[in-house]
């Protein structure tokens, strides 16, 4: 004699309860893929300035080196070194310094458009992605960045605290990699800073 094998069917309320536990781990693991969206985009963040961090920066400067071998669009970066930094630090604390940076940051997005990038790269050290600019037009916003630095004025109680920058400017070519952009940028500033004029690298 055959054996007959018997279905069970779940009734409706272990059905429900089925369903509303799919979609509690649903919900959970959107929840987590968001979070971890948000921990990787505030990895290249600076935490004080609310600014791009050297990795993001890096990322950026890498992403514009593939556009600019496969479509020759000129592209620039100024590297940016506040300078009389220290002493703010020294005499009036790491607070009042941090108010420096934060007002400076906000003055370089203030003068540059959306389409190009402010960075911290550590430190009292700056990076601007320009694009679409000349090298004369790229020098002509390094002096530019100087004098909005220069003019960038922090009260500390009565007394204004201000800083000055030396900028270096680098051309983006086909053939770079961030590293010898970075690389060139800071030398050129090294030699304004020596020549007190913004120097191309």
């Amino acid at each position: 004699m055959k054996s007959k094998v018997q279905l069970v069917r779940p009734d409706a309320e272990a059905a429900t309860q089925l369903s509303a536990e799919v979609e509690r781990l649903q919900a959970e693991l959107a929840a987590a893929r968001a979070k971890l969206a948000e921990l990787e985009a505030r990895a290249d963040v600076d935490p004080l300035l609310e600014i791009l961090n050297r990795r993001g920066f890096e990322r950026e400067l890498h992403r514009s080196l593939a556009y600019v071998r496969r479509y020759g669009t000129p592209a620039a970066l100024i590297y940016l070194d506040l300078d009389c930094f220290k002493p703010v630090n020294d005499r009036h604390g790491h607070a009042a310094g941090d108010r420096v940076l934060k007002a400076v940051a906000s003055s370089l997005q203030r003068t540059v458009r959306g389409s190009d990038v402010v960075a911290r790269l550590g430190g009292d050290e700056f990076g601007v992605l320009l694009w679409n600019v000349s090298e004369s037009q790229a020098v002509a916003k390094a002096r530019e960045l100087e004098s909005v630095i220069a003019a960038t004025v922090v009260m500390q109680g009565n007394a204004p605290l201000s800083v000055g920058a030396s900028a270096g400017v680098a051309l983006l070519s086909s053939g770079d990699v961030p590293a010898e952009v970075i690389s060139r940028a800071d030398l050129a500033m090294y030699v304004r800073k020596r020549a007190g004029r913004v120097a191309a690298g």
